[in-house]
């Protein structure tokens, strides 16, 4: 059960159920991270907001679920990596490339180089060695991927954060945190 309350389009007030709406109709569902989100629109909308613009960039989808898996993974957030799990599958990734990216790396060589330093870029809280940014620089990543890379470790740690603090309950398939050896 969630610590924080979720909001349901019965519950719901107007503004809420408005935004709840407009993520139903365009993901088929309203995810319980979300509901709890609702509580407040302003923040709400604020992660829609930040969520839409991050991903038209140039990262592709595939990447972008690595960096939310490995996060997960890494911030110990069962929803989140449930979530994530079931979105990378549907982005493409394949079984053995959700194990690589929860383990933080990637069969890719520029996607590995990118989960590595959003693993850096979380455990080191922003602080990171020129080193780690020729790393992955030398591996093909621009100055304006590694901005979208930094957005998105942002953005799932946020989601985390929401995730574990609220205890909100899982509705994807449920993924252990434990990895598979």
């Amino acid at each position: 059960m969630s610590r924080i309350k979720v909001i349901e389009k019965a519950t719901a007030n107007p503004e809420q159920l408005e935004l709840l709406n407009a993520i139903e109709s365009q993901l088929g569902m309203v995810p319980n991270f979300l509901k709890v989100f609702a509580n407040s629109p302003v923040a709400l909308r604020a992660f829609l907001g930040l969520h839409g613009v991050a991903n038209a960039g140039s990262l592709d989808a595939p990447t972008r679920e690595r960096i939310a898996l490995a996060l997960a993974q890494q911030n110990s957030c069962e929803y989140c990596l449930s979530a994530h799990t079931a979105i990378g599958r549907k982005s493409g990734l394949s079984g053995q490339e959700i194990q690589n990216a929860r383990a933080g790396t990637s069969d890719d060589i520029k996607a590995a180089a990118i989960v590595k330093f959003a693993n850096v870029l979380m455990e080191n809280r922003g602080e990171v060695s020129t080193a780690e940014i020729l790393k992955v620089r030398n591996a093909g990543v621009s100055d304006a991927e590694l901005v979208e890379v930094i957005t998105h470790v942002g953005m799932n740690f946020l989601t985390n954060v929401l995730g574990k603090a609220s205890q909100v309950e899982i509705d994807f398939p449920k993924v252990e945190l434990k990895l598979a050896a």
